[in-house]
């Protein structure tokens, strides 16, 4: 059973990486042996849970990984490096923040410091690293939906040689629920979503953002740096990972949460705010819902 995680992806252009990375990312593009992308996050998550139920557990692997998730769309290749290494790195600072207890459990001291004191000569030798992939559990926030459109959804429910909205057959059974859309698209979409949601902010009641506005606001900035470290000619992917598995197949069909959180949005730039209101609280209702299930038993 994959995590109950969402993921947020950046796929680069082969033309954005080095000229000998990005001959290496081409080979392993054509590579018949490679994950294959309906399998890709599983092969991932089998990594991760091999390095866990080793004794002792390592907080991050020795050596980066060299595996990525693969698109391609008109003829062009585009790269995500998985970089589990990093990403390992970053989720152990961040538990080591917020939980420190959690850390001493779940590691040594001795392979978290090392850890630790390799991120720290790895960042010292890079000008700024960027981090292809973004996760968060049990839910989707707001401000990922919001690169995307409605139209750019593919789901597949899962019966092999299930064509999806997409039209593509799968050759396995995969449970998938994705968006993707272009760079430029998604900059646009979260800057004007920015544009609208700020000013609604500053009128009080007048929103319909429930009772952290400043929230929203702040996520659609993160997202809307994030995006901007990447080649404007890359591509987008939301992906709902392991989330599938906690909805029916009913409730995966119903799901237009970028549907409501652009019809939301829009709604507020028309001053049509009693319709905005009950969009963003029918998509709110239902993550919440997702959410709450974190916490049970």
């Amino acid at each position: 059973m994959l995590p109950y995680a969402a993921y947020l992806r950046v796929y680069e252009p082969l033309s954005a990486f080095a000229k000998a990375e990005g001959r290496r990312w081409a080979e392993y593009a054509a590579s018949p042996g490679r994950p294959r992308r309906a399998g890709a996050l599983a092969a991932e998550q089998a990594e991760s849970l091999r390095r866990a139920i080793m004794l002792p557990s390592l907080p991050a692997p020795e050596r980066e990984s060299d595996h990525a998730y693969v698109r391609w769309s008109e003829g062009i290749t585009y790269i995500c490096p998985w970089q589990t290494r990093l990403r390992s790195w970053l989720a152990l600072s961040r538990l080591r923040t917020a939980a420190p207890s959690l850390t001493r459990a779940a590691f040594s001291a001795g392979h978290a410091h090392a850890a630790v004191r390799d991120f720290a000569r790895w960042r010292s030798q890079e000008y700024s690293p960027r981090v292809y992939i973004q996760g968060n559990t049990w839910s989707v926030p707001f401000a990922w939906f919001v690169p995307f459109a409605a139209d750019e959804r593919w789901l597949v429910l899962g019966a092999p040689g299930d064509p999806g909205e997409s039209g593509r057959a799968t050759a396995a059974g995969t449970r998938t629920l994705v968006y993707a859309t272009a760079m430029s698209q998604a900059r646009t979409r979260v800057a004007k979503a920015r544009g609208v949601i700020r000013p609604a902010r500053s009128r009080g009641g007048a929103a319909p953002w429930g009772d952290d506005p400043a929230a929203l606001v702040a996520g659609l900035k993160e997202v809307g740096a994030w995006l901007a470290e990447f080649h404007p000619h890359s591509l987008v992917e939301l992906d709902y990972g392991g989330l599938v598995h906690l909805l029916d197949d009913g409730a995966l069909c119903a799901d237009q949460s970028v549907a409501e959180v652009t019809a939301s949005i829009s709604a507020v730039a028309a001053g049509e705010i009693e319709f905005a209101t009950a969009m963003y609280q029918r998509f709110e209702c239902r993550w919440r819902g997702l959410k709450a299930l974190e916490q049970a038993s």
